[in-house]
């Protein structure tokens, strides 16, 4: 009985010290994180719109790009297809993705063709993307179901803009 205790005694002991020992490497490791992020911040911080900042994340993420102007997401499309034209003196693509590869961005001639390209893309393995508002997101219906129904991971960007009854609606909303 009094052997038992002790081993149970040495084991809390342990399993104390090994909880003492996380918490402090947690908060040690909380310390570094907080100043490396704070230095890379401080460091390279600038102001950007929302269009940039899609556009920096979906090319560093996806594979190949479908675009069709439409305001107000054309800049996200065009900021996207403008870094995959760019070279550095060498030749080579001074934008990569996460990968090491270039982003493919094809412009299409209408929201249904960029809708069907994706979805073609995706069935075939791509990560893929595409940037859209939401009038032209109403014409995504017919491959969103196919889309969703086969289960395939993508993100469609859309920027918001107040949908029309009758006419075209150019005006900014979250309606």
């Amino acid at each position: 009985m009094e052997q038992t205790n002790k081993q149970q005694r040495k084991q809390n002991t342990k399993e104390e010290e090994k909880k003492q020992s996380l918490d402090e490497c947690i908060m040690n490791n909380d310390d570094a994180l907080d100043q490396l992020l704070t230095k890379k911040v401080a460091e390279s911080s600038a102001v950007v719109d929302g269009n940039w900042a899609v556009a920096h994340a979906s090319y560093r993420m996806n594979d190949v790009a479908y675009i069709f102007p439409i305001t107000p997401s054309s800049p996200m499309g065009e900021i996207a297809d403008e870094w995959s034209s760019t070279e550095d003196a060498d030749g080579k693509k001074k934008y990569v993705n996460l990968w090491d590869q270039e982003l493919k961005v094809v412009e299409m001639q209408s929201e249904g063709g960029a809708a069907g390209a994706l979805h073609g893309a995706l069935v075939s393995g791509s990560l893929a993307t595409t940037y859209t508002a939401s009038q032209g997101l109403l014409l995504f219906i017919p491959n969103l179901y196919k889309i969703a129904g086969e289960l395939l991971p993508t993100v469609i960007h859309v920027a918001a803009r107040a949908l029309a009854g009758q006419a075209l609606s150019i005006y900014g909303d979250h309606s």
